[in-house]
């Protein structure tokens, strides 16, 4: 018992808990020894609580790292901690209060406190001025509900968090609620709807950050999750042999040649239409009520103080919300109208935002006026080419999606800038006769809608409000065309063939498919009246199933007509014009979109001057170094003599026979040299 006095264990708290994890039951009367030790600090600092107390955190982080080991005795020590915390957390010194968080994170990762309550704690604690304190804490708080919710969703847990979270009038606490909720659904753990409605409310908070952290969670871009399947692949694959059978079988011309390179690139812009939008970030598209929410974002952006930056990001929310929705809000487009201004800061973003806006339920006569009023102060010829640039590309963008805010005359007018000196504005004015092309080629003038095709030729807007609904299936009607023309193939072929038997072993010419029977049959078709053609792509449509192989010569032949000329309609000169591929239109613009220069703008005097000297590096890095044995010896006579001006040491002896020394007298002048430098090493 003697040894038992003299033990040191009291005063080593860390050998202590290494033994009693070992051994609990053996070194009860220590840890009970430390435990009332705990219990006496505690008092002397409820009397002092600001003053700093080692011990106290000493025995703090002991008793959480034991705790499991003497359940029954610890049963009250987390609640505890967390009543200090709540009472005393305003005064707590810097150190300590972190020591307490410390110990009740490791009593929540053993399970012996509920989440519930350690969560509502440390949202408290949020309010604290610490800094490290609320990063510590928000970590945990993110990794302790991603832990809950790892094999099932606690509904309940998340609920009563989600609702309590941002309501706190601390602001600091506030963001950092904020902060976590984003997290959560940026982690997939939060990813509901419900989530999403809380943060819509922090998009009409009064405090800066809070607002400007949620406008941002709902512009965040969609990113496109993995590529298309591989039967998807393979059926595009199909359509393109397909269209290379068409075109490259049979004679090989030059004629067939552009045909297939021309099918390729319609092919390429159907795919691109086809292929769905995959969105892992659609926060915009789980709101409950966008129009109220709209509604109420855009009073808020009327009657905001913010900096302009701010009411930038608003702009752009609510037009995301109008043209990803299809809302109504008239109001917006007026509001935004004033700003269009070649000269206005942040004009090329306000004009995105008219664009993203545009859909075709809008009416014509509310987009029209900001149409006609970007073209007035953009398109002109007193504005610079990339402001005409910008001006004709945000035109084309709002016309795409609504194309009856476009008049016939504004278009035509615009289209003059085809020929324009600068090439950015001629390539623009292209792009956009290339849209109208392919929506209605009435519009424009008769010398701009290039080759007549099939599907230019049926191509017309539809009035607002129309919408066109067929009950068959578009190109339908080639299968019915293709199968006579085979019957008749197969008869000509049985004929021939018969024929060929009473002769002595010739040769016989049989007719195989190829480009020219493709041709036929476009040529029938063709010949073929719209409303004949309806009906039978109808009757064929309803009269027997399609397998994959007659969809495919359907896709082959829809393809076709954005590609062979249509009937009558042969041309008689080649185009010019070189044809721009259209880009893919997905829910979301870029300012790419608005911003697209096909050529670089020439930089001025004072642009290139900085260039090249940013891109000058110091010289002084490649000149030989001068390395003296001595560094604080004068210079030789040698080194003199290298400064002074020949005419001065042209009669000196050295400087006449240096030319004109032996290959031996070299050698000694080089050993005596590297014996000297030998020397003085």
């Amino acid at each position: 018992m003697s040894g038992r006095h003299n033990n040191k264990l009291p005063s080593n708290l860390p050998q202590l808990q290494n033994l009693i994890k070992r051994d609990p039951t053996s070194y009860t009367e220590e840890f009970q020894q430390q435990f009332r030790h705990f219990q006496s600090n505690v008092e002397i600092f409820k009397h002092q609580p600001d003053k700093t107390n080692k011990d106290l955190a000493e025995l703090v982080m002991f008793l959480a790292q034991v705790c499991h080991c003497y359940l029954e005795e610890m049963r009250g020590f987390p609640q505890q901690l967390t009543e200090l915390l709540l009472n005393y957390h305003t005064v707590l010194e810097s150190d300590l209060r972190m020591t307490f968080c410390k110990a009740l994170i490791l009593l929540r990762n053993k399970d012996l406190i509920s989440p519930t309550s350690l969560l509502g704690l440390f949202f408290e604690l949020l309010r604290c001025h610490d800094k490290l304190l609320r990063k510590t804490l928000y970590l945990h708080i993110v990794t302790d509900i991603k832990n809950i919710n790892a094999k099932h969703k606690n509904n309940k847990m998340n609920t009563n968090f989600m609702y309590t979270m941002l309501r706190d009038s601390n602001p600091i606490a506030a963001k950092i609620s904020l902060d976590a909720m984003i997290e959560l659904y940026r982690r997939n753990i939060w990813n509901d709807a419900k989530t999403v409605n809380v943060i819509t409310t922090a998009c009409f908070s009064k405090v800066t950050k809070i607002l400007v952290a949620a406008l941002k969670f709902f512009l965040g871009n969609d990113e496109d999750e993995k590529k298309d399947s591989d039967s998807e692949s393979e059926e595009e694959g199909a359509t393109a042999r397909d269209l290379m059978v068409r075109y490259s079988t049979g004679k090989k011309t030059s004629k067939n040649k552009k045909k297939l390179e021309k099918a390729m690139k319609v092919l390429k812009k159907h795919k691109k239409k086809k292929k769905v939008e995959v969105f892992n970030f659609s926060a915009i598209h789980l709101i409950h009520d966008p129009q109220d929410f709209s509604e109420k974002l855009l009073k808020q952006l009327e009657s905001s103080n913010e900096r302009f930056e701010v009411k930038i990001m608003l702009m752009q929310l609510i037009s995301r919300l109008v043209g990803i929705h299809e809302l109504f809000l008239f109001n917006f487009f007026p509001f935004v109208q004033r700003f269009l201004q070649p000269h206005q800061r942040e004009v090329t973003k306000i004009l995105l935002c008219v664009a993203q806006a545009s859909h075709q339920l809008i009416p014509p006569e509310i987009i029209e006026p900001v149409v006609m009023t970007i073209a007035n102060n953009f398109v002109t010829d007193r504005n610079s080419g990339e402001a005409m640039t910008v001006g004709i590309n945000a035109i084309k963008e709002v016309v795409a999606r609504c194309p009856l805010a476009m008049s016939e005359d504004l278009l035509q007018d615009l289209a003059q800038y085809k020929s324009h000196k600068d090439k950015n504005v001629m390539m623009s004015s292209r792009a956009l006769i290339q849209l109208f092309r392919g929506l209605d080629p009435k519009m424009l003038s008769k010398k701009d809608r290039g080759k007549p095709t099939e599907s230019t030729k049926e191509a017309k807007i539809q009035q607002y409000g129309e919408s066109e609904t067929k009950d068959y299936i578009p190109g339908a009607e080639v299968l019915e065309v293709e199968e006579k023309a085979e019957e008749d193939e197969e008869g000509w072929e049985s004929a021939s063939m018969s024929e060929g038997d009473d002769d002595d072993g010739e040769w016989v010419n049989v007719h195989h498919s190829s480009d020219e029977d493709q041709a036929e049959v476009t040529e029938k078709l063709q010949s073929v009246p719209a409303e004949e053609r309806k009906a039978k792509a109808a009757l064929v449509s309803t009269s027997r199933l399609l397998t994959q192989d007659d969809f495919r010569k359907i896709r082959v032949a829809q393809l076709s007509k954005e590609v062979d000329p249509a009937a009558g309609k042969a041309p008689k000169r080649k185009s010019t014009e070189p044809e721009e591929e259209e880009k893919e239109r997905g829910e979301l613009l870029s300012l790419r979109d608005i911003e697209h220069l096909h050529k670089k703008p020439k930089y001025d005097k004072e642009t290139r001057l900085a260039t090249a000297k940013a891109g000058k590096t110091d010289r002084k890095e490649f000149v030989k170094k001068k390395t003296k044995l001595n560094p604080y010896a004068s210079t030789s006579n040698k080194e003199k003599k290298r400064k002074k001006n020949f005419m001065m040491m042209r009669h000196s002896q050295n400087v006449r026979a240096k030319g004109k020394r032996s290959f031996r007298e070299k050698q000694i002048a080089l050993r005596d040299a590297l014996l000297k430098k030998r020397k003085y090493k």
